[in-house]
């Protein structure tokens, strides 16, 4: 730590930070002990002086290959090295302990990432040990085969053997740095072998073969060692390796039959899975997903390796090493039997707790394993199905339950397995040979580094005690190799102590009184549990300071390691410790017919198999450690220390807090801490006064001696308890801290002396600047004012050239044009005579015409006033009664107006209360949403408050009962002295709070109900609002239609009586008068254009009355028949008149109708709105599904033609003025049409196609909008009707039924008395019910699709958010539920692709597609749900849920099923807690967002579908053999329907 006198403001130093471990930053503040820092990330920290660390501010950026250079060597400076040097791509660190030029070994680390071999593979070719081939060591940068040369050069030299321990955690790169220091002493000791196979090339191609068999994938390394291993390479004098020995400790048995989840067991099972063919089929293998022993993970395959390429490597480096071929064979067979016994299952036999194999399945891999063991079959199955008890009298045959069966099944692969491992070692071991007359060997440990998982076993305790006793190894070598240092040095020095974990290792194997001892003394007992073994330890340890119990924990107990605590769990300590062979199991192999399979399981000599003396592994353990342990005492060690940067394994990742607990668990920090108990600075002479020789410079004049200067400079400054050595000057801890701090303030202070100098230097130069750049500005200033002067009078001289020359341009140019104006007014003067003489010549001529021709006219007009005044006398009475009818229409005329203002006022009544009926039907929606969810909470509560008040009446009996049984005792407890009233009077206040909580529930249930009530009628008295608005809406539109019928007739009368006001021409015969256009009125009472009418003349010619009248009644006759023809139409058209070809007759024919009767065309008609009147009177029956569904087909269909028929109108002033105004009402054109059949043949070749586009007026746009609108009315209502026929049904199928009695819901239907099934397969038959509706009645496809999209919508929305308002839901059992009945409803839309074949012909496709697409709907309960029936919840990572699992739920759905889940069936866990809390942490940061904080779903009642994609479904050729209606047909006036 630094103290308190060297921390000045601007010091960088270290300080601790919680995300990144430790952070570096600057001092800005001290008091006293409290110093803020300014970090790095910008935030401020205030921190004690004794918890930072000093920073080097001179440390190179690429860091120092040796820690030994370093400036401070501190945990943080150590860290803040390693990850400099990484992110150079420099993987390799060392730290030289000793005279690294006397003793090059050191200590030294090896720093890599687990794929640093493919990351840099330049680093381990020949060219690169060839570089370090003889070179120093610390004269090249680090590397592995610097450590091996440096061993094999301290051999070669001293004749001492070395050895080099590799240790590190699983994935760190151990195995790998162990095979290039193999490669490197091969590199260097080999030689060529006579027989073709050297020594070196054996022990390289061993690696392989036990990678094959020992080495798996576990969850941090994809090829991770399941086993020690210590390879002795053996030397001859001359140094070439002569002899090789693998040793090889705790192989994990375990895994042969247990393996978890992503996991793989070893590599020679999967090898064997993927031979060739002919080796398959010898064995009788196949894929390994049917094996037992390899299908518990999903893990099959590695990424980037190929197990069948693998197969024939391992067979290949089985030659190199000296195994035969045919010891091949046996080795794969005995593999393959192992496969073979993981298959055989086990089931109660006829005798009590007996078993026999399951089935045939289980009986052909017992024949296999027995034909590949070479053993016979039936004994086979008795050594897995009985046990043989020898006493002293006689042999007891006892048989195993199936549980013990399956137990005995996997005890024997374990211990075959065990022993092939043990061999393949000993035969490797073998066939290398190891040289007798070898002096020296090289010792290579690979072995297993400190592990401390959620779970830990007996083989990471064994695991544990092997790094405790490398640990006290390594501390007690650095130790001494510090002491060498000084010695070297010739300083003096004191005792430096260090942490000694001998008290530990007394803990685990002192006898008789340590863990293992415990352990095998528990083993001895057959009585002896788990639960026993845990007790005994925490009586014998309870205080011993590195032992503890953790809390509520029956059977665990914890270490305290120099790497942390860790903590073990019992359960299968006993099993896993116990090393011996069951006798069934030993005499079966024994008298095998393999020889290779006798030869791995001997017969035990007589005195061994009657010996009661017990043997365990963690003795056995015990016992090589302590031989390795003493083979490593008796040669040279060397470390290297393999550290994973991340638990990614990525590249270009360094995670600080994971590096720094491998440096502690590695020892490195204990080393570390070692060298700083003495002196961890040491400087050259010569860097020492480079660096602080500005300290006292005038020691420096006139000295040339390095040491003299330093004892000097460090007298100077004031330091105590340094060293001065032979080469180096040795510092405490903390005083390169304050010489930096002394060296820093010399530096400011003389930084602003330079500053000082520097800114009055630069102050002088910049007055000068300006003072000279004044004087050029002034010069340049007078300069241009000249020449601006200059350049004034050159432009004045110019100017007056300009205006000479211009004044004579003007001149001249004037004179042109007063020239050539004089002589164009005389031609023209002169022509203007010209003309006036032709115009006299041509009047004069046609004054004599004129004059001609109006004394003609004047004799004429003579004889009209004549023949006029004799007409006068007959037309008076006439005109009399013709201005007292005026009069009366007059009157009539008042009375239209006012009609027509009622007509305006009801039509603005009826926007309002259209306006309103959306509005309300907009609330009652959102009261609808509003009261489900009210409803649910309130049910919710009810549940709750239910729930209670049971328990409240419950704890209120047994107070009873509690209260009858002391009355009951009270005449006992009289005769006794002693009376306790106390307990009276608490019995007696608890009934009363008791009876106080049940009235306060009942009352709070009360008004749940009373509001819930409310909540409805409330509810009720709106939709009633809604309906009777809508129902006045419609009684408005039928009083506004009578009204215009009326106008328009009282219209139709106004325009005969004003012809017959006209009549004021002389009688004629019939015959002989024109005929007088008739302008027929519209039916909606709207008169013809008023531009019509300014064309007329001022006055009409006069005709009889007789011929008025007969006009009139031709006119009246074509309305009536006309209105009759419309009523005909909508009384056949109400009724059903069914279906032709697939189409609905009755759209059909209206559009038939229309279109011959151009009511498209039309300005105004009511014949719209009778159709719609018409529409909306047969659709007021909401219930009958059948008659919406005819209904909709109709309405879509005329919508259909009419969206393919209409095109909107063009411009009104196309028409030319002289054509006459033809009749644009619908009655009118079609009297023109009978009038003119004869010439109707130009439309007979248009009338055989089905749709003609037309220009549609503004009635048929309206008429189209409102059918649209019908339309989705009419689609609402369907769907709206299933989706209450649902809702009943989906309340009972989200929770699973109970057979005891259980809480009801509110309607009271019990969920125990219905079948399971019953409810989802009514769901099924309203589905199936509604589509053969819709199928009968043809509805569009796109419409069904449509229907059963928001249909399952719905369902799924109901059904999830039930799901996550009610935690009764929740389980394990109600997800079976619920899975079985979304099950049921899928296999019904498989049904229903299947029935699309046998659909109608117009959209089989659209049935199968609707099928799909409604399935997909229900995407989140299925997610839910399938969540919900997973086993083993806890082991499912965050990113699989959302990834794999539930990718469309969002994070607050998940967190909600998460936390209401649980188990009523198996009681299993949920997810692990770590998700959970990655959960909150999303639902944290995504709080701000409204949107995303709800976890319900919310129900779409959209129309889901626009005009343009019901047209696009349906086709004009569908409806070319559609036949009209057969009432309309024999109907004389629609004959045009047989076109």
């Amino acid at each position: 730590m630094v103290g308190t006198t060297s921390l000045v403001v601007g010091s960088l130093v270290w300080v601790e930070d919680s995300d990144i471990a430790w952070i570096d930053g600057e001092i800005v503040e001290v008091n006293g002990e409290d110093i803020k820092v300014l970090c790095t990330s910008e935030k401020m920290v205030v921190v004690k002086a004794s918890n930072v660390y000093p920073k080097d501010a001179e440390a190179p950026p690429c860091g120092v290959d040796d820690m030994t250079k370093l400036a401070y060597l501190h945990e943080p400076g150590v860290l803040q090295n390693l990850r400099s040097r990484y992110d150079m791509n420099e993987i390799y660190l060392m730290i030289k302990g000793g005279n690294s030029e006397v003793m090059p070994s050191g200590i030294y680390w090896n720093t890599l990432i687990a794929v640093y071999w493919i990351k840099l593979p330049h680093l381990y070719d020949s060219h690169m040990m060839a570089q370090y081939k003889g070179a120093a060591f610390g004269e090249l940068s680090p590397h592995p085969f610097a450590v091996a040369d440096a061993a094999y050069r301290l051999m070669i030299n001293d004749g001492i053997s070395q050895s080099i321990l590799v240790s590190g955690e699983s994935g760190a790169g151990k195995t790998e740095s162990t095979k290039l220091l193999m490669r490197y002493l091969a590199y260097m000791g080999g030689r060529a072998a006579a027989e073709g196979r050297s020594v070196e090339q054996q022990v390289l191609e061993s690696n392989p073969v036990l990678e094959a068999f020992g080495n798996a994938k576990t969850v941090r390394n994809n090829n991770s060692s399941r086993f020690g291993k210590f390879v002795e390479i053996q030397f001859d004098q001359r140094g070439r390796i002569s002899g090789a020995a693998i040793r090889t400790y705790l192989l994990e048995r375990s895994r042969v039959c247990q393996v978890s989840d992503p996991e793989r067991n070893y590599h020679c099972f999967y090898m064997l899975c993927a031979a060739p063919q002919e080796d398959i089929e010898q064995y009788k293998l196949g894929n390994p997903r049917t094996f037992h022993y390899l299908n518990q993970s999903n893990c099959y395959e590695l990424d980037g390796v190929d197990d069948s390429k693998e197969y024939i490597a391992t067979r290949k480096a089985m030659d190199i090493v000296g195994i035969s071929s045919d010891e091949q064979d046996a080795i794969f067979q005995v593999v393959a039997a192992i496969l073979h016994l993981g298959n055989i299952e086990f089931a109660k036999g006829k005798e009590v707790d007996s078993s026999v194999p399951k089935d045939e399945k289980s009986r052909f891999h017992l024949r296999t394993a027995a034909e590949l063991f070479l053993c016979d079959e039936k004994l086979l199955e008795d050594s897995l199905c009985k046990r043989v008890i020898v006493t002293r009298d006689e042999t007891i045959t006892k048989w195993l339950d199936p549980a013990s069966a399956a137990l005995s099944r996997d005890a024997l692969a374990k211990i075959v397995y065990s022993r092939l491992f043990d061999w393949i070692v000993n035969k490797i071991n073998s066939s290398i040979g190891q040289d007798p007359d070898s002096k020296c060997l090289i010792g290579v440990l690979d072995i297993y580094g400190f592990e401390s998982f959620k779970t830990n076993s007996f083989e990471q305790f064994c695991i544990n005690l092997t790094n405790e006793k490398l640990q006290q190894h390594f501390n007690q070598h650095v130790f001494k190799m510090e002491q060498e240092e000084y010695t070297k040095e010739e300083i003096n020095w004191s005792y430096i102590e260090f942490v000694d974990n001998q008290d530990v290792l007394d803990l685990i194997e002192k006898k008789p009184g340590g863990i293992i001892a415990l352990l095998d003394e528990a083993c001895m007992f057959p009585r002896s549990t788990h639960e026993t073994f845990a007790q005994k330890l925490y009586q014998t340890f309870k205080n011993h300071k590195r032992f503890s119990k953790p809390k509520l924990s029956r059977s665990d107990f914890t270490i305290c390691h120099y790497a942390g605590d860790v903590t073990y769990q019992t359960e299968l300590f006993l099993d896993k410790n116990k090393d011996y062979v069951v006798a069934e199991h030993q005499a079966l192999l024994s008298a095998s017919k393999c020889s290779f399979v006798s030869g791995l399981f001997p017969p035990l000599a007589e005195e061994s198999s009657k010996s009661s003396k017990f043997s365990s592994i963690g003795s056995r353990f015990k016992q090589q450690l302590q031989s390795l342990l003493e083979t490593l005492s008796s040669t040279e060690p060397h470390y290297i220390r393999c550290v994973k940067p991340n638990n990614l394994l990525k590249p270009s990742i360094f995670e600080n807090k994971n590096v720094l607990q491998q440096l502690r668990c590695g020892g490195v920090m204990e080393a570390i801490r070692i060298s700083c108990a003495g002196y961890p600075t040491r400087k050259q002479f010569d860097e020492f006064v480079d660096r602080f020789g500005l300290l006292a410079p005038e020691v420096l004049n006139g000295s040339s001696d390095e040491v003299t200067a330093c004892k000097k400079l460090l007298e100077k400054v004031g330091l105590h308890g340094y060293q001065i050595g032979k080469r180096k000057v040795f510092l405490r801890a903390g005083q390169m801290a304050e010489l930096d701090t002394r060296r820093t303030e010399v530096l400011g202070r003389s930084a602003s002396i330079i500053q000082r100098k520097i800114r009055s230097y630069l102050g002088r130069r910049s007055f000068i600047m300006l003072s000279r750049s004044a004087l050029q500005i002034q010069s340049v200033c007078r300069g241009q004012l000249a020449r601006n002067i200059y350049e004034g009078m050159r432009r004045e001289a110019a100017s007056l050239r300009i205006q000479r020359d211009l004044r004579m341009h003007l001149a001249r140019k004037a004179y042109k044009e007063l020239l050539s104006s004089a002589v164009s007014i005389q031609t023209g003067m002169r022509g203007m005579a010209a003309r006036n003489e032709l115009r006299f010549r041509r009047q004069t001529k046609a004054a004599i015409i004129i004059q001609s021709q109006c004394r003609k006219y004047l004799a004429r007009l003579h004889y009209l006033k004549l023949k006029k005044a004799a007409i006068v006398t007959q037309c008076a009475w006439r005109g009399k009664l013709a201005r007292k009818e005026l009069r009366k229409l007059k009157m009539a005329a008042r009375e239209t107006g006012a009609l027509q203002a009622a007509k305006n006022k009801l039509e603005k009544q009826v926007e309002e209360l259209t306006w309103r009926l959306q509005l309300e039907k907009r609330m009652r929606v959102d009261i609808e949403e509003a009261k489900t969810q009210e409803n649910a909470k309130l049910q919710a509560a009810l549940q709750d408050m239910q729930f209670q008040f049971k328990e409240t009446k419950e704890l209120l009996a047994k107070e009873r009962e509690a209260a009858k049984k002391v009355a009951e005792i009270v005449p006992i407890i009289q005769e006794v002295p002693v009376v306790d009233p106390v307990m009276l009077e608490k019995l007696s206040n608890e009934n009363e709070k008791l009876k106080a909580m049940v009235s306060s529930l009942e009352k709070k249930i009360d008004e749940t109900e009373k509001k819930f009530e409310e909540t409805n009628k409330i509810s009720e008295e709106r939709l009633k609002q809604a309906l009777d608005a809508e129902s006045k809406m419609v009684q408005f539109k039928t009083l506004m239609h009578s009204l215009e019928e009326k106008i328009s007739d009282i219209e139709s009368e106004n325009q005969v009586l004003r012809q017959q006001t006209l009549l004021n021409s002389p009688v004629k015969k019939i015959s002989q008068l024109p005929q007088i256009p008739v302008f027929p009125n519209l039916e909606n009472g709207h008169h013809m254009d008023e531009s019509n009418k300014s064309n007329e003349p001022p006055s009409v010619t006069p005709v009889k009355k007789v011929g008025a009248e007969a006009d009139g009644k031709l006119q009246r006759s074509n309305l009536e028949r006309q209105h009759e023809n419309v009523v005909a139409l909508i009384n056949c058209v109400s009724e059903d008149i069914g279906f032709s070809q697939g189409k609905p007759v009755a759209a059909f024919t209206i559009y038939k109708c229309l279109l011959h009767w151009k009511s498209f065309e039309a300005e105004r008609t009511n014949v719209f709105d009778r159709l719609i009147q018409m529409i909306g009177s047969a659709i007021e029956n909401e219930e009958i599904n059948g008659h919406m569904a005819y209904w909709l087909s109709n309405t879509s269909a005329l919508l259909f033609l009419l969206q393919k028929s209409l095109k909107a109108a063009g411009s009104s002033g196309a028409t030319p003025s002289r054509k006459p105004t033809a009749a644009t009402s619908l009655f009118g054109r079609m009297t023109m049409g009978f009038r003119s059949s004869t010439s109707s043949n130009n439309l007979a070749a248009t009338a055989a196609l089905v749709v003609r586009q037309v220009e549609a007026k503004y009635p048929a746009l309206l008429f189209k909008q409102q059918l649209a609108a019908y339309v989705e009315k009419i689609y609402g209502i369907i769907r709206d009707n299933l989706k209450k026929e649902l809702s009943s049904l989906l309340s009972l199928c989200i929770q699973a039924p109970r057979t005891s009695k259980g809480s009801a819901l509110r309607s009271g239907r019990s969920f125990g008395k219905d079948s399971p099934s019953t409810h989802w397969q009514s769901i099924i038959d309203s589905l199936n019910t509604l589509l053969s509706t819709l199928k009968e009645n043809f509805v569009p496809s796109i419409l069904i699709q449509k229907i059963f999209t928001q249909t399952f919508s719905y369902i799924n929305v109901q059904l999830f958010n039930s799901l996550l308002l009610r935690r009764e839901c929740c389980t394990f059992s109600n997800g079976e539920y619920v899975k079985a009945g979304l099950a049921e409803l899928e296999l019904w839309c498989c049904q229903a692709k299947e029935e699309a074949h046998n659909y109608a012909d117009a959209f089989p496709l659209l049935v199968l597609q609707y099928a799909g697409t409604s399935w997909d709907e229900l995407k989140h309960i299925r997610q839910a749900v399938g969540f919900l029936v997973i086993h083993q919840k806890y082991r499912i990572s965050y990113d699989e849920i959302t990834n794999d699992l539930c990718p469309i739920l969002s994070v607050q759905q998940l967190y909600r099923i998460c936390t209401l889940y649980w188990d009523d069936n198996y009681n299993t866990r949920s997810v692990a807690p770590n998700v959970i809390s990655s959960m909150r942490v999303l639902m944290t940061e995504d709080s701000n967002d409204a949107a995303s904080s709800s976890f319900l779903l919310d129900d779409n009642s959209s129309i889901p579908f626009s005009v343009d994609d019901l047209s696009n479904s349906l086709q004009e050729k569908d409806f070319l053999e559609v036949k009209p209606a057969e009432e309309l047909v024999e109907n004389p006036a629609f004959q045009f329907l047989h076109e």
